[in-house]
C-alpha cells in the first residue's frame, strides 16, 4: 500500500496533472506527470477506468500491481513530482510482475527516478 503522504487526491490535483503534464506512453499505460518546483515527496495517482474492466477485483488488481511498483521505487523516485498512471485495456493480461517491470522502466525512461 502507497503511504498517504505520496497519493494524489482529490479532482483538483488530478486536474492540474493532466492539464500541465506532461505525457509518457507505454504499453500497457500511459504516465502524466507534473514538475510542482519543490521539495517534497512526489505524489502519486492511478486510474482504471471502468471502460478497462466492469469488474472491480480486475481494476484492484491492476491499482495495486502500480502502487507496488511505485513504493518499491520510491528510494529513486525525484522529489516535487505529480505523476499519475493511466491504465490501458492492454494491462488486464499483463501479469502483475510484468506491469511492475513495465513501471520501473517508464520512471527510468520519463526522468522520474535518479
Amino acid at each position: 500500500m502507497l503511504a498517504a503522504p505520496y497519493r494524489l487526491s482529490g479532482e483538483e490535483e488530478f486536474a492540474r496533472v493532466e492539464k500541465e503534464g506532461k505525457l509518457y506512453q507505454s504499453k500497457s499505460f500511459g504516465l502524466r506527470f507534473f514538475d510542482r518546483g519543490d521539495t517534497q515527496y512526489s505524489r502519486f495517482g492511478v486510474v482504471v477506468s471502468n471502460k478497462i474492466s466492469k469488474e472491480a477485483t480486475q481494476r484492484n488488481r491492476i491499482k495495486r500491481a502500480f502502487r507496488e511498483a511505485i513504493r518499491q521505487s520510491m528510494g529513486y523516485i525525484n522529489r516535487g513530482l505529480d505523476v499519475v498512471f493511466l491504465a490501458k485495456k492492454i494491462s488486464l493480461s499483463e501479469s502483475t510482475d510484468e506491469l511492475m517491470h513495465e513501471v520501473g522502466n517508464a520512471l527510468s525512461a520519463t526522468g522520474i527516478m535518479k
